[in-house]
């Protein structure tokens, strides 16, 4: 017997820098929605072209979409109340490794496979319509510096856990869209 078409409610949409990614995620959930907008990346005190870059995703999102900026995606997650976007889980990671002090120490700490272990557990038993945002990392070349290491790998890893509980998990390059799941 088919089964039954079922509108995904966890899409991962994955793509490298400038690849369309943010503004197709966006294309999933509708303007006039009480969308909630999880922004994950902090603005940095004195760096002009930061906020800029953060000013002009904040400016193409539709009037009734909430901004939320907070490190705590796993709760916002779980609390559900409507549409979530998350954009984007890089800087999360990046928050995550700084939180742990994982850059300076000679493995990884534990806390951070605790931490992504608690938001793919969200992910997996969200209650509404999740889309989550990140940077496919597994496409480049082994990084020169540890910390790249670190990133790529701890990224890449938090990228394979969330594609394995999603809906639907797509892929931009150079403003094409590839559905792998």
């Amino acid at each position: 017997m088919p089964r039954a078409y079922r509108a995904p409610v966890i899409t991962l949409v994955l793509g490298g820098t400038r690849s369309g990614k943010s503004g197709y995620a966006e294309s999933l959930l509708p303007a006039d929605a009480a969308v909630r907008y999880l922004a994950t990346a902090a603005r940095r005190p004195g760096d002009a072209e930061w906020d800029a870059r953060l000013d002009a995703h904040r400016a193409r999102r539709p009037a009734a979409w909430e901004t939320v900026e907070s490190p705590d995606v796993a709760a916002l997650v779980r609390a559900g109340g409507g549409p979530l976007l998350v954009d984007d889980l890089g800087t999360w990671v990046t928050g995550v490794l700084d939180d742990t002090g994982a850059w300076d120490a000679p493995t990884v700490p534990a806390g951070v496979g605790a931490r992504v272990a608690e938001l793919v557990d969200a992910v997996a038993a969200a209650p509404g319509r999740v889309v989550l945002v990140s940077a496919e990392v597994g496409l480049g070349v082994v990084p020169a510096t540890r910390s790249g290491r670190v990133f790529r790998d701890e990224l890449g890893a938090l990228n394979a856990a969330l594609a394995a509980v999603a809906d639907e998990v797509v892929l931009l390059v150079a403003g094409l869209t590839l559905r792998l799941k």
